[in-house]
């Protein structure tokens, strides 16, 4: 579809001067365009403590980025623009620009269902991409503090002439969520390929933010909704474990679990000739009947494993939103309300299509406590590869039950990462504080 559009549409030059698409047909397919929307910043993976490296892999990182965030360094970015901000901020931008021409198309195209499902994708994509820089660029959401801390700049308009401060965490989160709330009338139930956002979709993103902003409640309901409206879950025994990919191609839509596609930005770390492998420990947890332990890995080298679960089916790593996602939300939420019978039946619905046919024995909670450690557990072994785990951390580490103290060590020197470090919130790139004037994060 993309050679159909005009080419000064899609190229990456957020300058004004562009032409401005004025037709429906061209708004849609500045929306399909992957190589600016779909995809979600992974550099935080290195972080989060999932993975570990050699001497040899650590050298061989492409960037000084990857190493930085390996090491949790003070400056992660130095002088270099990063895709970390920029492609988010992409795509902010061109969703701005759709959302300006919906409101100049003519009454017929923009009530249209066409016209109110690119309406819809472009706030959706907005408050995606909003979503994607809070996590990584401004502290946790705390309700006590979030009115005061440093948000990330909103932006609203097209216009990159405009200066936009940074806001407040409150602020921040307030605009992600009114996107979603003004774009669930709009979004249709079913879309033609999994990179168009559906009102399951919605409810999903809805609910991974309510539960980084702890507002578990507003979860789970979340959760329940997605879940009416798409619930299926793969059984993990109709794959073949030999496989290279084991996972149907995602696009345009033959997995079923997949709710939204995006892939994550590919880094060296994650390249399959890397010295880069998954904690050993976390991968010595899943059991042998557990099929996901030869689903996700596969071993490289004696006691090394890489990943290879990722649901695109293809080389780039997904980064979207599934139903697996959705089933270990509502459990969590309901364990923390609670519910551990209810808990444990989202975590067996989800379990037993992932353990070996015959082989699988429910799961039990002795009380609620005990059902919210086996979900979160649970949480990491299923999510593995997804970049979530950095926001798992982010929130968890505020509760003494769950939290971490990372550590590892390179070229003999030893790093470590206390819960609630600051640098926990990734510093600004140096030209947006040389150009714009925004307030450094602390480090």
């Amino acid at each position: 579809m993309l050679p159909a559009c005009k080419k000064d549409f899609l190229d990456i030059r957020p300058n004004k001067s562009l032409l401005v698409p004025t037709t429906l047909a061209d708004l849609r397919l500045l929306l399909d365009n992957n190589l600016i929307f779909n995809i979600r910043p992974n550099l935080t993976s290195l972080a989060d403590g999932n993975y570990y490296t050699t001497d040899a892999g650590y050298n061989s990182f492409g960037l000084d980025a990857e190493r930085n965030s390996y090491t949790w360094a003070k400056d992660i970015f130095g002088t270099a623009t990063t895709g970390e901000w920029n492609t988010p901020y992409k795509q902010v931008f061109y969703a701005n620009v759709v959302l300006e021409g919906a409101a100049k198309l003519p009454d017929g195209d923009a009530a249209s269902e066409e016209g109110r499902a690119v309406k819809g994708t472009a706030l959706f994509s907005r408050a995606f991409a909003c979503y994607s820089l809070v996590t990584s660029f401004a502290k946790p959401y705390d309700a006590a503090t979030a009115q005061a801390d440093p948000g990330i700049p909103v932006r609203l308009h097209s216009d990159v002439t405009e200066k936009v401060g940074r806001g407040t965490v409150a602020k921040t989160y307030a605009q992600i969520l009114s996107d979603l709330a003004a774009a669930r009338p709009l979004l249709p139930a079913t879309a033609a390929v999994k990179t168009r956002p559906t009102l399951a979709a919605l409810f999903a993103l809805q609910a991974r933010i309510a539960l980084a902003m702890e507002d578990y409640p507003r979860a789970g309901r979340y959760a329940d909704s997605a879940l009416a409206a798409a619930h299926t879950l793969i059984d993990y025994n109709t794959l073949n474990p030999a496989d290279a990919k084991p996972f149907p191609v995602a696009l345009p839509n033959a997995n079923p679990e997949i709710l939204f596609y995006a892939a994550l930005v590919t880094f060296t770390f994650d390249g399959s000739s890397s010295a880069t492998f998954a904690d050993r420990a976390l991968y010595d947890t899943y059991a042998t009947d557990d099929l996901r332990k030869r689903l996700f890995f596969r071993e490289m080298t004696p006691g090394n494993y890489k990943f290879k679960g990722t649901y695109s089916g293809a080389p780039a790593i997904f980064g979207g939103l599934a139903t697996d996602e959705v089933y270990l939300i509502r459990a969590e939420c309901r364990a923390r309300a609670g519910d551990a019978p209810g808990a444990m039946a989202d975590l067996n619905t989800l379990l037993v299509t992932r353990w070996k046919t015959g082989t699988f024995t429910p799961y039990t909670a002795t009380d609620t406590d005990d059902a919210l450690r086996k979900v979160l557990t649970e949480r990491r072994k299923e999510l593995f590869g997804r970049n979530l785990r950095w926001e798992d951390l982010r929130r968890l580490n505020r509760d003494p039950r769950f939290r971490v103290t990372l550590d590892r060590t390179i070229k003999g020197q030893a790093y470590t990462l206390e819960p609630g470090s600051p640098r926990y919130v990734y510093p600004l790139p140096d030209q947006e504080i040389k150009l714009n004037g925004l307030e450094q994060n602390e480090r």
